[in-house]
């Protein structure tokens, strides 16, 4: 856990959550095990997936901390709108994004980008993310505006 601002928070990444690279769609079943108990003052829990072998290798606990922070696609499922204060979006036009991918996974993500950029095209529609996302930044020009959830 870190300190932001005096204040207890810890950073999930949902790469760790995916089933693997045709994950992303259902990624939001690992939200169940985690939000809901958290919002109640429990410990919430996710599998870990292991990209590597192909398969989850093993379950986190998280305690409650006064800011849970979830980075990454399928983080905004409105199932959990209840439990969540702020669902941002990060907005960068599709090359950007490619480049971006490819530059941190390097290979790993090239054979599989355009099937991931499909899968994430149909989970951000499907959840109407960006319509209900509570700021927008622009990460080309660093521009961030209120929208309206």
């Amino acid at each position: 856990m870190a300190l932001v601002g005096g204040v207890g928070c810890r950073v999930l990444h949902m790469d760790a959550m995916y089933d693997g690279w045709d994950g992303l769609p259902a990624v939001h079943t690992q939200l169940a095990t985690l939000l809901p108990p958290l919002a109640e003052g429990r410990p919430g829990r996710y599998r870990v997936y292991d990209w590597r072998l192909g398969r989850y290798r093993r379950t986190v606990e998280v305690p409650p901390v006064p800011l849970l922070v979830l980075e990454g696609v399928g983080s905004g499922h409105p199932a959990y709108d209840a439990v969540s204060t702020l669902l941002v979006w990060l907005e960068a036009p599709l090359p950007l994004r490619r480049e971006r991918a490819l530059a941190r996974d390097r290979e790993d993500f090239a054979p599989h980008w355009d099937a991931w950029a499909a899968s994430e095209g149909t989970v951000l529609a499907r959840d109407r993310t960006r319509d209900r996302a509570d700021l927008l930044l622009d990460t080309g020009t660093g521009t961030l505006s209120a929208a309206g959830r």
